[in-house]
């Protein structure tokens, strides 16, 4: 069995219990992954230019694919911030890509968090995306503790095809991601 059938195999799996969990008929009503959006806000960008160029890399070395610049949406006086300027960046993946790094998250990086006691369930918002932040980009395993300026938090979306809360969440139960009990 080569690995393309194992994958294949295991996505037939997971799609019967799933259509068994929530009594779908419809294969294509099923919740799917659609995109996983990973982002690092940097408000000390406004103020130091090569903080984005250093957030860009390691981005780019956790995801395999280019980051791009976010700007500010609108300005904020208290934190001095004008419209427009950097301060972060993102990336988002799809296909392939996307699955390597879910598989990556589920079985590499999540047991690697300290004291870890399971996601809440409030990390899923009413659409069925599921909201995850890190507080440091040290538990990924490509991130040289040496190399690294400074800790940074990094938030991770994970947007899906699923109408609500529950469907989302049976579907993330399903893919290995452990819920608080």
């Amino acid at each position: 069995m080569t690995k393309a059938d194992y994958q294949n195999n295991t996505e037939q799996d997971l799609k019967k219990r799933l259509m068994e969990e929530l009594k779908e008929t419809n294969i294509m009503a099923l919740p799917k992954v659609v995109k996983i959006v990973l982002n690092v806000g940097a408000g000390e960008a406004a103020t130091k230019a090569d903080v984005l160029e250093k957030i860009k890399e390691q981005l780019a070395l956790i995801s395999g694919q280019k980051a791009i610049i976010t700007k500010a949406r609108k300005s904020v006086s208290a934190f001095k911030i004008r419209k427009g300027i950097p301060i972060g960046a993102k990336v988002t993946l799809r296909g392939k890509k996307m699955k390597h790094f879910l598989d990556k998250l589920i079985k590499i990086i999540i047991p690697r968090i300290k004291d870890f006691r399971g996601i809440p369930e409030k990390n899923i918002d009413d659409h069925g995306n599921l909201n995850l932040g890190f507080y440091e980009q040290t538990i990924f395993p490509e991130i040289d503790f040496d190399k690294i300026d400074k800790i940074r938090g990094l938030q991770v979306t994970i947007v899906t095809t699923a109408q609500n809360r529950n469907r989302a969440k049976k579907f993330f139960e399903l893919l290995g991601i452990p819920f608080k009990k």
